[in-house]
């Protein structure tokens, strides 16, 4: 057992479980919303008559691909932190080992850094989660 994983986590393991069974359910219905109006959306687009609406359908369409692309990257996240809970390690920086801020678990339950850290990931690998 690594010295990370014999330490208390930030915070509580089943409340950390439920702040991540919510998120995954929430980011699950809102890709199964987003999936239900892209099929509607798809079907406006065949059915346009008019090059002006199928234009507006077709960029609502990427906007909606890339909010897709999002969810699906915190849905993975969320699968991340899950394993570091089962692991032991949850709460814990991936970079530095040292505790991420309750605070930042409760909003973020899928932290991988604390705040510092994380700025400082995004300035040298583009925004991640």
């Amino acid at each position: 057992m690594s010295q990370m994983s014999k330490r208390e986590p930030p915070i509580d393991e089943g409340h950390a479980r439920e702040l991540l069974q919510r998120e995954r359910e929430r980011i699950e219905s809102s890709l199964a919303d987003l999936e239900r109006l892209r099929r509607s959306e798809l079907d406006q687009i065949d059915a346009a008559t008019d090059p002006l609406d199928d234009g507006e359908l077709i960029e609502e369409e990427e906007v909606d691909a890339a909010l897709a692309v999002q969810l699906r990257a915190e849905l993975e996240a969320v699968e991340r932190a899950e394993k570091r809970l089962e692991d032991g390690t949850y709460g814990f920086s991936v970079e530095s080992g040292e505790p991420i801020p309750a605070e930042r678990l409760k909003a973020i339950p899928w932290a991988e850094r604390a705040l510092e850290e994380q700025e400082r990931y995004e300035r040298t690998h583009g925004r991640g989660l």
